[in-house]
């Protein structure tokens, strides 16, 4: 579902998964989706702990092999998981982010397509704030 709702952001791309970390040799961009996956009722800042144990162990690798790469950090909470990511690696703090809030706000842009039935590209709004229970939507900016 989450692909679904990212469509709008994609374009002509090669997309490569392995366990193996020699395979992202010389990579422009990592995205980063590893973490234990959130208990029904929790709080995505309770898998902090979790997350940063599997990080230390993905990162200084991914670095490793793509020192110049962007890493891009979707794993919750993304947040915090992108300062812990750009600590752990030693890249600039321009090459480390976080997708935020951008998939709430597709979230929130195709639901409101399929409730109004009109092409995704023709609604417009923004969920601002951290990513997940505390985020709120910018409905002044829903067209």
């Amino acid at each position: 579902m989450d692909l679904q709702h990212g469509l709008q952001f994609t374009s002509n791309l090669k997309l490569q998964a392995s366990t193996n970390y020699d395979i992202t040799a010389g990579s422009k961009l990592c995205i980063l989706t590893a973490g234990v996956r959130q208990k029904e009722g929790e709080d995505r800042r309770n898998l902090l702990e979790r997350n940063i144990s599997i990080f230390k162990g993905i990162v200084p690798q991914l670095v490793k092999y793509s020192p110049d790469t962007v890493i891009l950090v979707v794993s919750n909470p993304v947040d915090v998981m992108s300062y812990v990511t750009w600590k752990l690696s030693g890249l600039p703090p321009n090459r480390v982010f976080g997708s935020g809030t951008s998939l709430d706000s597709s979230r929130l842009r195709y639901f409101m397509s399929e409730r109004l039935k009109v092409d995704v590209n023709s609604c417009h709004g923004h969920v601002i704030g951290e990513h997940g229970e505390s985020s709120g939507k910018h409905t002044h900016a829903v067209v």
